[in-house]
């Protein structure tokens, strides 16, 4: 019977409390025995602080430490470490999250074999909500590893990813080290590096037990500083470590050596990470550390990382940067294309092809990030086929499963083909309800329309600025570059048109037509509704209540709000509810029951609408669509108050609701239950007002306004 053990975990706090009682939940989740939990609050200028007291009142396994003076995460690590009681340590990062059961799992996996070091799988989580694997958990699987190993005997392994958050580390083994996290920023990487490096046991969980938040405003992997700089500081306390421990082996000390000036360049190669003027002094310090540390017996690798480094050995910074156009070269393409984007790379490729004359009958068309055919442009395309027959449209997807849904006989393109290099370099017209990638610049004579896709009640672009978690990761000065672009704006209504020039400054024009995709809302056919209900499977003669719940910033994964299976039963047999989660969420994992249908991938949202009797939405802009129809719509909104806070929003939709408004499950049920308040007089004259403010243009002809004013019409 193996001996349990304790842990302790500790979590560096700063400016996170928005992300943090997340953390928290997912550690405190565990009922582990002799787990701790030592959380450095380290001057949190935020409500981190109260957080922490808060779940600390509930829960004794939590200890506070409030910093008098802000140390770094670096510091506040070292603070924790010092109040640590547990045989492990687990370093999280307070913004991240743990998977349901990791602190159990790692226990028994750390009392099975006991290592050193036990190193977790992990996901990276994108403010998108979209979630990426472990990119060099090969290392780790391939071949299968036994229970313990050590880095002698996997070499391999010094080419994952160096932070600490995912290593949980035996606390005596660690303190014999004499290794201390750093100041600044890659403060954990003069640990890191040892741990793996003297480690005589270490231990491979192959399950992904930690989510490391992408893009985080704030984090360093996406900010702009000198303070990149640092790097060179912890390259300097490892080779001090190396120094020390001459039993390491010289193989190991040249993969360290390589790995280190291989950040390195990742850094100085990454756009927006050291500032313009700051780029050169890097450079000269890489060949600093490079000349300094290189050890007997290293030789430059092949190819072009090999190119790179001889230059940093030479301190050449002027053909380093005439080298830069070739680093970001596909590395899987067909032969011939292959060997061109070789010699020019694909932006290269593009550039050649921007030579080429406009292509005057020719527009390129997209949404949703190439997801496929949908909302405003694939109305604006329909209706341009009818009046500008001459002008083709061509759409660009991302995959050929995205292709193969298309309409019959829709024109498409793959992304990042060459023949998508030549249309987006070639086209006179560019139509899209997002913005294009920032590569694809605009072309003098070209016309670019931007839709939008919603009527906003949130705040968009500019307005997120004070909005930390709302605005994760965004590039403001790449969005005004993106904004500059476009020649044509659609607006869906007057409070539209306000609310995107106040968060999209530009000389655009502003084309008030109504939203294209809603043209097909304003006379729709019983016969067509009755169709769309079958092909859902809605029984004959069964109410329909559309659920749109938006997406939440401080959620990346579908957390409901409410529980429509419950619903569903409550409102009875004659009663079938759509749901759709928000597409940042893909599959919303509901349950399965003969009352509720997940419609969360069906393409077309035109269609649910049509086939619903009313809709239930929070905050969601299908409201807005939805009232064009003038059918009940009930506002189901339990967390206003945060929603409020976090996003920010244009007004109150609580002042000016489109119908009855619901703040609790039991509330929501009693307003859709027959006789209640979703079909009542006030709610009928709340939707006329919301109507005449937002649907004033929704006549049935947005999209051939938008037609006749952007392309030259033959009718």
């Amino acid at each position: 019977m193996t001996t349990p053990v304790s842990l302790s975990i500790v979590l560096p706090v700063y400016g996170v409390a928005d992300y943090l009682p997340r953390c928290l939940d997912s550690i405190l989740a565990s009922r582990l025995p002799g787990l701790e939990v030592i959380a450095v609050d380290d001057c949190s200028p935020d409500r981190s602080g109260e957080i922490l007291d808060a779940y600390a009142a509930r829960d004794s396994r939590l200890k506070v430490k409030h910093l008098a003076a802000n140390r770094g995460l670096g510091g506040a690590r070292e603070e924790g470490l010092r109040e640590a009681g547990g045989e492990y340590v687990w370093f999280v990062d307070s913004d991240d999250w743990l998977a349901d059961g990791a602190v159990d799992e790692v226990a028994a996996r750390l009392a099975e074999v006991r290592p050193d070091v036990l190193i977790t799988g992990f996901a990276r989580v994108y403010p998108d909500g979209a979630t990426e694997p472990d990119t060099w958990r090969r290392l780790l699987v391939e071949p299968p590893l036994p229970p313990t190993f050590t880095l002698a005997e996997r070499p391999g392994l010094i080419q994952m990813i160096m932070s600490v958050w995912n290593k949980v580390v035996r606390r005596e083994f660690l303190a014999s080290l004499d290794v201390h996290f750093g100041a600044g920023y890659y403060e954990d990487i003069s640990v890191t590096y040892p741990l793996l490096l003297a480690a005589r046991s270490l231990s491979y969980l192959d399950r992904d037990l930690y989510f490391y938040r992408r893009q985080r405003a704030g984090a360093i992997t996406n900010t702009a500083s000198p303070k990149h700089a640092d790097a060179f500081a912890q390259y300097d306390a490892i080779f001090d470590f190396l120094d020390r421990r001459p039993e390491i082996g010289p193989s190991l000390c040249r993969l360290v050596f390589d790995r280190t000036v291989k950040q390195a360049v990742t850094i100085l190669d990454t756009p927006g990470l050291v500032p313009d003027d700051l780029r050169e002094d890097f450079f000269r310090r890489t060949t600093e550390h490079f000349r300094r540390h290189r050890p007997a017996g290293h030789t430059f690798p092949k190819g072009l990382r090999g190119v790179q480094y001889r230059l940093v050995d030479r301190g050449a910074w002027g053909a380093y940067q005439r080298l830069r156009p070739l680093q970001a070269l596909p590395r899987t393409l067909p032969g011939t294309v292959k060997r061109a984007v070789r010699g020019a790379g694909r932006r290269g490729l593009y550039e050649t092809y921007r030579r080429l004359p406009l292509d005057e009958n020719l527009a390129v068309y997209a949404a949703y990030w190439y997801r496929g055919y949908s909302c405003n442009p694939a109305a604006i395309y329909e209706r341009m086929r009818e009046l500008a027959p001459q002008i083709t449209g061509v759409w660009v997807v991302n995959t050929p499963a995205q292709a193969a849904a298309l309409p019959e006989g829709v024109p498409y393109v793959l992304a990042n083909t060459p023949r998508y290099l030549r249309l987006m370099a070639t086209a006179k017209y560019l139509v899209n309800n997002v913005n294009f990638p920032h590569t694809m610049t605009k072309r003098a004579g070209s016309v670019h329309v931007q839709t939008q896709h919603g009527t906003p009640l949130k705040y968009l672009g500019l307005d997120l600025r004070d909005r930390p978690l709302a605005a994760d990761g965004m590039d403001f000065d790449r969005l005004l570059e993106h904004v500059g672009r476009w020649d044509y704006l659609v607006s869906p209504n007057p409070h539209s048109s306000e609310a995107f020039q106040r968060a999209y400054p530009g000389s655009y024009e502003v084309l008030e037509t109504g939203y294209p995709r809603n043209d097909r809302l304003t006379d729709p056919a019983p016969a067509e509704i009755a169709g769309i209900r079958e092909r859902l499977g809605v029984p004959v003669g069964n109410r329909v209540v559309l659920y749109t719940p938006t997406h939440r910033e401080q959620h990346d994964s579908f957390v409901p709000a409410l529980d429509v299976v419950a619903l569903a039963r409550r409102l009875g047999p004659t009663t079938t509810v759509l749901m759709r989660a928000h597409y940042f969420y893909g599959d919303a994992g509901l349950p399965e029951d003969a009352g509720v249908i997940d419609v969360s991938d069906h393409p077309v949202v035109e269609d649910l609408y049509l086939a619903a009797d009313v809709l239930v939405t929070d905050y969601s802009s299908t409201m807005f669509d939805y009232a064009v129809l003038d059918r009940p719509v009930v506002v189901f909104a339990p967390d206003w108050e945060d929603y409020q806070r976090i996003r920010g929003v244009y007004f109150d939709l609580m002042a000016e609701p489109p119908g009855a408004v619901a703040r609790t499950e039991e509330e929501l049920a009693a307003v859709l239950l027959p006789g209640g308040a979703a079909d009542s007089p006030d709610s009928t004259k709340l939707r006329a007002a919301f109507r005449a403010k937002f649907c004033p243009w929704d006549d049935g002809h947005a999209a051939e306004r938008v037609v006749r004013k952007v392309f030259p019409t033959s009718r």
